[in-house]
């Protein structure tokens, strides 16, 4: 088992680690709209969604792995009713490539985010 760690995303902020690689699969911890240096991205719900790629991005290399290689992300959302535009940039980050997906609305995020999502990918 490996931790995985790299300042191109925000630090846990929490007794955890930004994600872990077990044998060949990585699994995220969720990420929310922070900056690498910890603020939250303010704006509109499609901002917010595209720093959690971002951070996701970030996270996926320092474990080797990509957003090609993800089989499955879990989307927690704020509000149902901006499930069409989280929607609408995650479908910019995952085009060809259609992992399983789960979306659920929760009643709060941390740092009030509006959006927040782990994946669990595969390691090259």
């Amino acid at each position: 088992m490996r931790s995985i760690s790299t300042s191109k995303a925000p630090a846990a902020i929490g007794p955890y680690s930004q994600g872990i690689v077990v044998n060949n699969l990585f699994y995220s911890s969720g990420q929310i709209p922070l900056t690498a240096e910890g603020s939250m991205v303010s704006g509109s719900v499609q901002d917010q969604t595209h720093q959690v790629f971002q951070n996701l991005k970030a996270v996926l290399d320092e474990a080797g792995a990509s957003l090609e290689t993800v089989v499955k992300a879990t989307v927690f959302i704020k509000d149902m009713g901006d499930f069409g535009a989280i929607n609408e940039v995650y479908g910019e980050y995952f085009d060809t490539h259609k992992p399983a997906r789960s979306c659920v609305e929760v009643a709060r995020l941390p740092k009030d985010a509006l959006v927040e999502i782990e994946v669990i990918a595969l390691v090259k």
